[in-house]
């Protein structure tokens, strides 16, 4: 599997990612936060089969490309159960802050340890782990064959979430980097929503741990 980065400017600039199997050219989009129309002739320009857009939180940076592609494409989206009211109310996905109205309908939910898989390939490809903290849905998406992880905005190069927003919790932000992202392999490579990749090991030693 490999992942593609595809930087995407709305109101904010936010990384969205391809993760593609490259026999199949099926995969998963995660955080299509803007541009959709951008991403869907991108999918299309690939002749990639994108089965499910997976969301790692429900703020509007993360969210705002998805009317465009189910629109274009028709694909399934899915965040964790916590998120369903971020997708509706647009004080807390942040969007009526920032003058505009983000609102994602037909969302499919899932709890902590989902797994998604894919069409031709022989096991899960990805594991859901509930990290809470930025946001009450916020999510890690794990790849343990890849060694990779898309954490969303829970943590960053060299930096850690914002927890001011509605529903973040500082308590719950540290314990999830701790207990849940730094016990992942140490070469675990982070792709986050808003910076460059980095590892788990590297995180680790900025908190010397």
């Amino acid at each position: 599997m490999n992942a593609y980065k595809i930087p995407v400017r709305g109101y904010f600039e936010v990384n969205s990612y391809f993760l593609i199997d490259e026999d199949t050219g099926h995969g998963f989009l995660i955080d299509p936060g803007a541009q959709g129309n951008e991403i869907a002739r991108i999918i299309q320009s690939k002749v990639w089969t994108i089965e499910k857009i997976l969301l790692t939180h429900g703020h509007f940076d993360h969210t705002g490309g998805i009317e465009a592609l189910q629109r274009q494409l028709g694909l399934p989206v899915y965040i964790h159960e916590n998120g369903a009211a971020y997708l509706s109310d647009t004080c807390l996905n942040l969007s009526a802050v920032c003058g505009e109205h983000v609102v994602v309908h037909g969302a499919k939910y899932f709890g902590d340890g989902a797994t998604f898989a894919l069409q031709g390939h022989a096991s899960p490809v990805l594991r859901a782990i509930h990290t809470p903290g930025h946001t009450p849905d916020s999510t890690t998406f794990y790849d343990a064959e890849d060694v990779l992880a898309f954490v969303g905005d829970t943590i960053f190069r060299g930096s850690i979430g914002n927890d001011q927003y509605p529903g973040g919790n500082r308590h719950q932000l540290l314990s999830s980097i701790r207990e849940r992202i730094f016990t992942l392999p140490e070469d675990t490579v982070l792709y986050s929503g808003h910076s460059e990749p980095t590892t788990v090991k590297i995180e680790k030693q900025r908190y010397g741990l």
